[in-house]
């Protein structure tokens, strides 16, 4: 598969697998499919309840631990403690590291006088003594917009290798991912294929229509898009057809032409979360399994 480079050197696969819903027996085969299929890259977190299924299953593929890289999220009410937070996904996923470990939010509340930017270094300072002391790989951050990388840009000492947002046709986040990528940080695309009914919006016209002219799916064009613009996309699956398919975007390319169409696409099949006003209320399981 081809590669993204990282800060520090390290290459990845430039498609991981994501498993948020991705539980139990069907979890288990879809990850198991996945592997089967070429993945080595995984994302989950601790929202997710899908850390023990992953670990598991990687293990029982027999193929080594440092073939995988495992991306994981403490959440936000773990955040005042990372270090237990870490033990806890650690413990879950049967392994004694992670290759990147990210904080999953960037503000605990929304309200105006939140002191997010001391709670975001408080946490990421913990975070970077795990990884001197080997725990963790390398750091990342999860829906940090640019005024909240900047925060962190500015005061680390290790510096985060990868951001991940809601990146997809319809909602590309322009100011975000050149923020990133200006500043040497990875951006890596959660729900590339955006939420909701896209069979009802004007907009998925354009993608059938490009997916008509190169002889892909929709989802296969968002991909290509997401990957011309240089973002590593982290779809997810539960049939092995679909599994297989999104790795086949790499015998094709958009045209000059086709991919500012793409980007400015009207907003569509965006979740409606904000990071900076819209903060989820589901509290992290310690104990989920």
């Amino acid at each position: 598969m081809n590669t993204f480079t990282l800060n520090d050197g390290t290459k990845v696969p430039q498609i991981g697998f994501g498993t948020y819903q991705v539980t139990g027996d069907d979890g288990s085969a879809a990850i198991k499919a996945a592997v089967e299929a070429g993945y080595r890259f995984f994302d989950t977190a601790s929202l997710y309840e899908t850390e023990r299924v992953l670990g598991r299953t990687l293990k029982e593929s027999g193929i080594p631990r440092e073939d995988f890289i495992i991306e994981t999220k403490l959440w936000i009410d773990e955040m005042t403690d990372p270090r237990a937070a870490l033990e806890r996904s650690l413990r879950r996923l049967g392994t004694d590291y992670v290759n990147i470990y990210m904080i999953h939010w960037p503000r605990a509340t929304g309200k105006a006088d939140e002191p997010w930017k001391e709670q975001d270094l408080e946490t990421y300072g913990i975070m970077e003594r795990l990884v001197e002391e080997g725990k963790v790989r390398r750091l990342g951050l999860s829906n940090f917009l640019p005024h909240h990388l900047k925060n962190i840009l500015e005061n680390c000492r290790i510096k985060p290798v990868a951001d991940q947002l809601e990146l997809h046709p319809g909602y590309s986040q322009e100011a975000a991912v050149a923020y990133c990528q200006a500043n040497d940080v990875l951006p890596i695309a959660w729900s590339p294929f955006g939420r909701g009914d896209q069979n009802s919006t004007t907009a998925n016209t354009i993608l059938m229509d490009l997916a008509a002219r190169y002889g892909k799916t929709a989802h296969q064009i968002n991909l290509r898009f997401l990957l011309q613009k240089g973002i590593l996309p982290i779809p997810k699956a539960s049939s092995p057809e679909h599994i297989r398919a999104n790795l086949d975007v790499f015998d094709f390319n958009l045209s000059e032409d086709e991919i500012p169409m793409l980007s400015c696409m009207p907003q569509t099949t965006w979740l409606g979360e904000h990071p900076d006003y819209c903060i989820p209320q589901k509290a992290s399981n310690p104990d989920n399994i």
